[in-house]
């Protein structure tokens, strides 16, 4: 989970010299930031450098970064701006016009890793899309959202509709690309009840996963606070579960079965514990999902950045240890 960042120093220093823009959208910079994780730790996946905003800006949404995080300057408010939204160029490396600087990412990162690393692609849940999208930037209450599919359902589902369509092509791409498996962030829809989820989050994942799964790779979901939400994602379609760190894993095994693979769920904020406690909490971590049938040591969202170098190899240590 977003592996490469500012924790780094070596990202730190190429950062001073590109934008956070070029570096996703030249794959000569997010092949080297993609592999810079991997160099340093001993990881067993390399999960290709780039945002999920980035297809709805090929979409033509125009998209900004700023210190604050991503900004659409001009928000979706009404049918008419999602007419003007169209389907994204796969193919086309322009920079805010398509999609293949980050497929050619991921084609370099399969030929340049040995076939025991998995390469991991991403793309965002087309209900956290659409919350950005109408959002304007990053406001995680998600209230605009939920409004208008309240006020107007029919334009959420039109504004829906379209990102699912999209992302599934996409999703696809990835997996002829290169990547072993793709992961759908769905990071808004832990903001909605389980009734909502399913009309407006769990009803746009579905087509995704099957398209994932159609390519001929596992999909991975994950949903940001979605422990009151378990019966719902276990429908999705996903082959992985991915749990943020709110509650201990073994609870949802015992909710779901065994036909699903877990991954998680180490609290981010844990490795900024020192070495020794962070092994603790990593064998704590094991220990609870010791001989269980399918588990992806994880944390539960995404690592922080100034997150100190000591800690995570403490973590992955302890893993590569058992």
């Amino acid at each position: 989970m977003r592996q490469a960042g500012r924790y780094l120093p070596e990202y730190r220093e190429l950062r001073k010299k590109h934008t956070f823009k070029e570096m996703c959208s030249t794959p000569d910079l997010a092949v080297e930031v993609s592999l810079q994780p991997y160099r340093r730790f001993a990881l067993d996946a390399v999960i290709v450098f780039y945002d999920i905003l980035f297809l709805a800006e090929a979409m033509g949404a125009p998209l900004e970064f700023t210190e604050s995080g991503p900004v659409f300057r001009n928000p979706i408010r009404s049918p008419e701006d999602i007419d003007a939204l169209h389907a994204p160029d796969l193919a086309s490396r322009a920079p805010g016009k398509g999609t293949g600087a980050i497929l050619e990412s991921l084609r370099r990162l399969r030929s340049e890793l040995p076939r025991s690393i998995a390469v991991l692609g991403f793309a965002g849940a087309p209900f956290t899309v659409a919350s950005y999208l109408v959002e304007g930037g990053f406001e995680r209450t998600g209230d605009r959202m939920k409004r208008l599919f309240h006020e107007s359902p029919r334009t959420a589902q039109m504004l829906l509709e379209r990102i699912t369509e999209a992302t599934c092509a996409y999703a696809a791409a990835q997996v002829e690309a290169g990547a072993d498996a793709v992961q759908l962030f769905d990071t808004w829809a832990g903001l909605l009840a389980p009734e909502d989820f399913r009309e407006h989050a769990l009803r746009y994942e579905r087509p995704v996963m099957e398209r994932i799964a159609e390519a001929g790779a596992p999909g991975i979901l994950y949903v940001n606070g979605s422990w009151h939400l378990l019966d719902e994602i276990a429908s999705s379609g996903a082959s992985v579960l991915s749990l943020d760190w709110r509650r201990p894993l073994p609870d949802a095994r015992a909710r779901l079965g065994k036909g699903f693979t877990l991954q998680g769920n180490l609290d981010p904020a844990a490795l900024f514990a020192p070495p020794a406690e962070v092994r603790r909490r990593a064998d704590r971590l094991l220990d609870s999902m010791a001989g269980d049938p399918g588990f992806i040591v994880n944390l539960g969202h995404g690592i922080l950045p100034e997150t100190p170098l000591e800690s995570v190899e403490a973590l992955v240590e302890a893993v590569s240890s058992r």
